[in-house]
């Protein structure tokens, strides 16, 4: 990913196609763009639109699967731009190594090792016999193989992935696991292409941090969900006191952390998309000031009022 602090890459941020259909006043222009041409918004300084943010964290996919595909070393985590791999002690933060030997012997190695997850979605998700399940963020297909053996042949296992490169490599993955449950459609978390109630279990891991409208996410699994349904991820939580400057950072938005809710926020996601039974269990740190997490609820078997 080219560096975030660059005028090119500013440039293109503040005055991306999105940003021109909404141009702010001309007199802002250079205050934005640094120059006297685009759309000069203001906003620009702030959060940076939804599509801009898929974009950055397409690219940053796009070249981890290419890397993969390529048998070259990945070097870095889905949140490699802000923090290491590994803590102080050397322990593993993100990827392969967070899956116990028993999940990762559900997958091939090839999608294991191509991890750029926080977590182990699949190890708290309670998967039955019959069962079918949806990942958002599919990625290299790991928890998307590994839920397929769990679920069996009578269930399902569907991987969402708007990247087609690594789309690709999870349908190579499910080949060669020999894998004849499974499915992988393109497509955003934001725009689930299921209908309602049509899935047991939502999982995902270390995903929906990236997205530009998070509480859309959640309301999109809350809809595909059944009855009963039950929803759990692993994901990355903000520290209540984050700082702006993090949380404004896109290089760190792509890479897991500014994009991220805090606990009170996931709770009240999760709460207006109906969901029951919020359960949030941070698991260890990533960032001096964001943390992965459990994060598990349900659907009401029965609507609510």
């Amino acid at each position: 990913m080219a560096d975030m602090t660059t005028a090119d890459t500013a440039t293109t941020q503040c005055c991306s196609t999105e940003q021109q259909a909404v141009c702010c006043e001309p007199s802002a222009k250079a205050d934005c763009c640094g120059h006297d041409e685009g759309c000069g918004c203001e906003e620009g300084a702030g959060a940076a639109p939804a599509s801009d943010v898929r974009e950055q964290v397409r690219e940053r996919y796009a070249a981890a699967a290419r890397s993969v595909a390529e048998h070259q070393d990945l070097g870095a985590s889905c949140c490699a731009s802000a923090v290491s791999t590994a803590d102080a002690s050397g322990r593993q933060i993100f990827g392969s190594a967070l899956y116990e030997s028993e999940e990762a012997a559900e997958a091939p190695d090839s999608a294991v090792q191509a991890s750029l997850g926080c977590g182990v979605p699949t190890a708290v998700a309670d998967l039955k016999e019959g069962e079918t399940v949806l990942d958002l963020g599919s990625g290299a297909g790991a928890d998307v193989l590994i839920s397929a053996a769990r679920v069996g042949p009578t269930g399902r296992a569907i991987g969402l992935d708007m990247t087609e490169e690594m789309l690709e490599l999870a349908r190579a993955n499910a080949a060669r696991a020999g894998a004849r449950n499974v499915e992988f459609h393109k497509g955003y978390i934001e725009q689930i292409p299921l209908p309602d109630e049509s899935v047991d279990v939502v999982i995902s891991n270390c995903v929906l941090n990236l997205s530009g409208d998070k509480p859309k996410v959640i309301r999109e699994a809350a809809r595909v969900l059944r009855p009963g349904g039950r929803f759990a991820i692993s994901d990355v939580i903000a520290d209540e006191n984050m700082d702006e400057a993090t949380r404004a950072d896109m290089q760190q938005w792509t890479g897991c952390i500014a994009g991220a809710l805090t606990r009170h926020e996931f709770e009240a996601a999760l709460a207006g998309a109906g969901l029951v039974d919020v359960e949030i269990r941070e698991s260890h740190r990533v960032h001096d000031q964001a943390a992965s997490a459990i994060i598990r609820a349900r659907k009401p078997t029965v609507a609510t009022a």
